[in-house]
């Protein structure tokens, strides 16, 4: 199968931003009370659930909270949203949660990358591509104030977690992952080849479990793309082994 990872587009008209963060997330881990195992803080890019809604939880107020927290604090948070989040969900020091709020202003395409981890869709095309078969595109709504009177309504993606990098990618003196936070200490390969038996059968597009920063589309997602003449990402192959 081809495979390609998805990227804004950075043609000069597109001038789109959006001043928001998320409403609730994990907190980060202090580096003086640390994980008992690998005595690090853990943490990773791009694990944003914005369609949890935390606002029944009796606790929902520490999760608004920015600063480090020890590890057996964050365990605890952690498992109170445990119930609350998909099944495939993975849960790291600053995953988010729930809707964006803040500010926006300027002009978006169909498909808006705020930054090459999180994905946005105008309503009118996330229905197009529910129309046409894409598996795997959930919209959440946003909470944000748009500084013009015409501006999209646009929708967050949640986008589930797939995928494993091929052996051939990783280098043999890499470090285990640490059995008690999950905690990766190895950098991200510089040239990697996602494993073909790793892949979602089911899905159009998704997360790359491994690395949640990079959003992956299948060929099929990006020919209906193509087809729906839908404007402001791009598509750059990446290698399947």
């Amino acid at each position: 199968m081809k495979l390609y990872r998805v990227l804004g587009d950075e043609a000069p008209r597109y001038t789109g931003n959006l001043n928001a963060g998320h409403k609730w997330g994990l907190p980060g881990v202090q580096w003086s009370r640390p994980c008992p195992s690998c005595r690090q803080g853990g943490g990773v890019g791009g694990l944003h659930y914005p369609c949890v809604d935390l606002s029944r939880l009796p606790e929902r107020e520490k999760f608004h909270e920015a600063r480090p927290v020890p590890y057996e604090e964050f365990v605890q948070l952690r498992e109170l949203v445990r119930p609350l989040v998909p099944i495939w969900a993975e849960l790291q020091p600053g995953t988010s949660f729930g809707p964006v709020e803040g500010s926006g202003l300027g002009y978006f395409g169909q498909l808006f990358m705020q930054n090459p981890w999180t994905l946005y869709a105008r309503r009118e095309a996330l229905e197009r591509l529910q129309a046409a078969g894409m598996r795997g595109l959930q919209g959440c709504p946003i909470k944000v104030r748009f500084r013009q009177k015409s501006h999209p309504e646009l929708l967050e993606l949640q986008l589930e977690l797939h995928g494993q990098f091929h052996p051939d990618c990783l280098s043999p003196d890499r470090k285990p992952i640490c059995p008690t936070c999950g905690s990766n200490q190895n950098p991200l390969p510089e040239k990697f080849w996602p494993a073909a038996s790793s892949l979602p059968k089911d899905l159009d597009i998704f997360r790359f479990r491994d690395a949640p920063g990079f959003i992956l589309a299948t060929e099929r997602m990006v020919d209906t793309v193509k087809q729906l003449e839908l404007d402001g990402v791009v598509f750059q192959e990446v290698e399947v082994r």
